[in-house]
């Protein structure tokens, strides 16, 4: 729909200052609320040529006189006050353009591009219209490649879209305080994915939160997994099936066991914080594999007493690193699924990962009783370093062969607790920091969940295509988060102002601009919405936020 400056809906002001650089600055109408007016909400400058879409970025009050501000009206003066509304005294918003395009008969044709200019003074600036959002973020009823993620702040039921197929290009994150809502927020984002058809996932389930229903913090109810959503496109794997099936009344498909010999050095060093092993101790384990191979965990753990001093002798290294070594490690020997015997002809679990993913089906992970943080960094390493080979194996092949039955599924690997794994000491010689920085080529991106970007590799940070970023306090987390971002003050205190509890501000690869939006509710209708292909609807406020209240 075209509009005319004087017919657009919901006007807010006009256009008195700004640049290129630093954004433009409004002039709120006297008959609009300042208290009305929200960071982050998503608003169009009209031009002459263009209409610039922009985020609101910052509110002052301002004085024309200081006079004014020297004499006030009193708490009675209600007259006084609203004569010098508008005049004496008047709002600037500062707004943030982040796109523009022509606004002509043939708007429909045309792309947003990147702003290069700015609008004149005094055009008009108005609240975006439902039109104005599914021309810059696109519509899922009419292209299945956009997934409805959210609603922009202020404009319930306006679906706003990510672009799947720029989704699944890169490595993405997920970001936000503890009880912001990372988990649902990345469940709706793997239903995207996984509703689609657009990559396979693995998901390191270390809380059983994803595969199959889980409680709603807050209240008794329980909300549904991916596998009561897609049963056909989802499989269980677990290391201790016996409380998924307790949990759940379902089996996994998959029982997984761990072996000493599928173990390397590479995957201890993520461990080195969580089990207290100093540099000597990690080192240590490079100098066993020197000798023995695959067999080196084996070797260590069988070790005790003075073969221990001899194992240390015949590797070169230090009694006491190789003793501080095995005595860590070996708390694993007392979990069920690890096995110190031979890993031999026994079904691999990366064998029947890559069975799964070909046959398109994505798998959630979880790890049972065993939800314990070293553990789920020593299995989710192990098992990431084995899947990145074949992958890279894989792709060698249809590289050569440039047959499309020879490409592998676009996988999407999602790991919580992140920062564990992507700390800027061993980033390069962990798997997934192998990941964020070259898998793309090879059909492998991560979806990052995590509380503290600040703990990550700047490097790694860089390499995130599309950032789902809600409520954060620390300054050094806000700033992790908007790593590689321009405009990254703006941004800044857009994230300051969010709620705790369904906002998040979405920018990136997937999306052309930054927008704060009110998350969709999973609930009902999001169900049905993802078993019948609808893009689904939106329910009213008061149930919104007492299936907000409960589910957070």
């Amino acid at each position: 729909m075209e509009f005319t400056p004087n017919d657009r809906p919901d006007k807010l002001g006009v256009i008195t200052h700004g640049s290129l650089g630093q954004g433009v600055d409004m002039k709120l109408d006297a008959t609009e609320s300042v208290e009305d007016v929200v960071t982050g909400t998503f608003a169009v400058v009209q031009g002459q040529q263009y209409d610039f879409f922009s985020m609101i970025t910052d509110v002052a009050i301002e004085a024309a006189n200081e006079g004014i501000l020297l004499h006030p009206p009193g708490p009675d003066d209600h007259l006084l006050r609203e004569v010098l509304q508008g005049m004496g005294t008047y709002v600037t918003v500062s707004l943030k353009p982040m796109l523009m395009m022509p606004n002509t008969a043939h708007q429909e044709f045309e792309e947003a591009r990147s702003v290069k200019t700015i609008p004149s003074h005094f055009s008009v600036v108005a609240r975006a219209t439902e039109e104005d959002v599914a021309r810059v973020f696109g519509s899922e009823a009419n292209d299945p490649r956009f997934f409805y993620l959210g609603d922009p702040l202020g404009m319930d039921g306006i679906p706003v879209c990510i672009d799947l197929d720029r989704f699944v290009e890169r490595s993405n994150a997920v970001f936000g305080k503890t009880g912001t809502g990372k988990t649902f927020l990345t469940r709706l984002l793997l239903c995207g994915t996984i509703k689609s058809g657009k990559a396979v996932n693995l998901i390191f389930d270390m809380h059983s939160e994803y595969g199959l229903g889980a409680r709603q913090e807050g209240s008794g109810g329980f909300v549904k997994g991916l596998r009561d959503l897609f049963p056909g496109k989802i499989s269980i794997f677990s290391l201790d099936p016996q409380t998924t099936r307790k949990r759940s009344g379902v089996s996994a498909d998959q029982a997984v066991y761990l072996y000493a010999d599928q173990i390397e050095p590479e995957d201890i060093l993520p461990l080195q914080d969580t089990l207290n092993l100093n540099a000597t101790a990690a080192e240590s384990s490079f100098l066993l594999q020197g000798k023995f191979g695959d067999k080196w965990l084996h070797r260590l753990l069988q070790a005790e007493g003075a073969e221990l001093e001899e194992l240390a002798d015949t590797v070169g290294a230090h009694p006491q690193s190789i003793s501080a070594l095995r005595r860590k490690l070996s708390l694993f020997s007392r979990y069920d699924f690890f096995q110190t015997t031979p890993s031999g002809s026994r079904i691999d679990v990366i064998d029947a990962l890559l069975e799964t993913l070909e046959r398109g089906k994505s798998v959630v992970f979880e790890f049972g009783r065993y939800d314990d943080l070293k553990v789920y960094l020593l299995v989710a390493n192990v098992i990431t370093r084995r899947l990145r080979q074949k992958y890279e194996e894989k792709t060698s092949v249809y590289l050569q062969s440039k047959n499309e039955a020879d490409k592998p599924n676009h996988l999407i690997i999602t790991i919580e607790e992140a920062h564990k794994f992507l700390t800027p000491h061993i980033a390069r010689e962990t798997p997934f920091g192998k990941i964020a920085r070259e898998m793309r080529k090879y059909f492998v991106s991560l979806l990052v969940v995590d509380q503290r970007p600040s703990a990550i590799d700047e490097e790694v940070l860089s390499q995130i295509g599309t950032k789902i970023v809600a409520q954060l306090n620390d300054d050094k987390d806000i700033g992790a988060a908007l790593v590689g971002t321009s405009d990254a003050s703006a941004l800044r205190k857009v994230l300051a102002s969010l709620d705790s509890k369904q906002q998040a501000l979405v920018l990136g690869h997937a999306v052309p601009m930054p927008i704060v939006v009110r998350t969709r509710t999973y609930d009902d209708d999001f169900y049905q919405a993802m078993q019948d292909g609808s893009p689904g609807g939106s329910t009213s406020f008061a149930a919104v936020k007492q299936q907000t209240d409960e589910l957070f």
